[in-house]
């Protein structure tokens, strides 16, 4: 009876942490339901404010618009008038002068006739005399009125038509962004971040990403080309940032909408480059380095051994200096200050003319050679972790596989020993190189 009774207790108890679960569960799906909820409505509001503001400014832009127009025209009219009513009046001038003068000849000859029957003749052979000078058979010539300009405003209807079908097809609504953020992967110092297109309609000539610290209040441009995936670098380990994506459509200059901004954060520690040598220089970050015109060289290392085996560690080079055969790019177990290339026991690396060395020795495979903007990528996993794999002074087989300018050579690198993590390095013989490392 002890027994059974023990069990229903361990099964009820058992029952009521299930139960726990499931509302813990539960209540998560709640909350997530109510982010999506929200994320409707906010963007539904953030969409209404958008398109009253746009068209109000259109209205508004279009008012003035036709108010600028309106006016051109009337000013138009305004000139045509008046250059068109100057002949008139120089000629209504003209007729006015001459009917005085006809006046006032009138008043002459009837005063001439009244004297001519008093016997009085002289005074009209002067109104004679008068009106042979004046020339009363000439005439000014009026213009007819279809020699005169008459006014009208030409006024195409189909404008109407044509603003209603271009405002009826300005603007679309979509219940999605054509991209989305795909993936967000972190990286010492850096994130990847990967990005897709939703809608199979739209086609993508370019995509512009953006990023901002969760305690920033503007987004700012971090990659605009053709690519979906970028490495933002320069990224603060344990802090969390937003980032966001949109896209041009083909033959367009208008951005898509944002896609749903995503939050990613690393963890991981930046690589640095050790300071203090003196035959190089690094930036504020100690991510780039920088080999100077000293007499002094050798090999650089990182400040730690901050590389795991799964990752992959990007050496990029920025500027290029002349070449030497000793120049090495990559890693090692151990810091041997006493060397002045990586191409030594312990250690993989590239020289500089796309030679792969391996614990000191050259393999046949090579890479093409480094120039400024190459990409050496190392890539390496354990590829034979047993039981004792772990143990110390037990040897370990790893996989290597370094990529540059779309090729890549693949092979095993035995250590006698395990190592939880790698050194990385370079050594360069002659000023101007320039590494960035991520």
């Amino acid at each position: 009876m002890e027994l059974e009774a023990e069990a229903l207790l361990q099964e009820a108890r058992e029952n009521i942490e299930a139960a726990r679960t499931y509302r813990r569960e539960l209540q998560h799906r709640l909350k997530g339901l109510h982010l999506a909820r929200q994320q409707i409505k906010d963007s539904a509001a953030l969409t209404r404010e958008v398109l009253e503001q746009h068209f109000n400014d259109l209205k508004g832009t279009l008012r003035k618009l036709l108010d600028e127009r309106l006016l051109s025209l009337l000013q138009e009219v305004d000139a045509i008038e008046q250059e068109s009513i100057k002949p008139l009046d120089e000629c209504q001038k003209l007729i006015e002068h001459g009917v005085g003068t006809a006046d006032e000849l009138l008043q002459e000859g009837e005063s001439a006739i009244r004297d001519a029957k008093e016997q009085n003749s002289d005074k009209l052979c002067n109104f004679t005399k008068k009106a042979l000078h004046i020339q009363l058979d000439s005439l000014p010539e009026v213009p007819s009125l279809v020699d005169v300009p008459c006014l009208s405003a030409q006024l195409d209807d189909s404008l109407l038509t044509i603003v209603r079908s271009q405002i009826f097809d300005h603007g679309t609504v979509a219940s999605r962004p054509p991209v989305q953020i795909e993936e967000l992967i972190e990286k010492p110092g850096a994130i990847l971040v990967r990005w897709c297109k939703v809608d199979e309609d739209f086609l993508p000539q370019d995509y512009r990403l953006q990023y901002r610290k969760s305690t920033a209040s503007h987004f700012e441009d971090v990659y605009v080309g053709s690519d979906t995936e970028f490495i933002v670098l320069h990224i603060d380990p344990n802090v969390d940032y937003q980032f966001r994506v949109c896209a041009r459509g083909d033959g367009r200059q208008e951005w898509s909408p944002w896609s749903v901004s995503q939050i990613g954060r690393s963890t991981l520690v930046p690589h640095e480059w050790t300071p203090g040598l003196e035959g190089y220089s690094l930036s504020s970050r100690r991510n780039i380095a920088l080999r100077n015109d000293s007499q002094v060289g050798g090999v650089l290392y990182s400040k730690a051994p901050t590389y795991y085996c799964g990752q992959t560690l990007t050496f990029r080079v920025e500027t290029v200096g002349q070449t030497d055969r000793k120049d090495s790019i990559g890693v090692c177990v151990e810091q041997q200050h006493d060397c002045d290339s990586l191409q030594r026991d312990k250690a993989v690396c590239v020289s500089t003319n796309g030679a792969v060395f391996v614990n000191g020795k050259e393999m046949t495979n090579q890479l093409p050679a480094v120039t400024s903007g190459s990409a050496v990528t190392f890539d390496i996993e354990a590829v034979n972790l047993g039981p004792s794999t772990h143990n110390e002074g037990s040897s370990i087989k790893l996989r290597v596989t370094i990529s540059s300018n779309n090729r890549e050579v693949v092979f095993d690198w035995v250590l006698d020993q395990w190592c939880h993590s790698l050194y990385f390095g370079c050594s360069f013989s002659y000023p101007g190189w320039k590494v960035l490392v991520f």
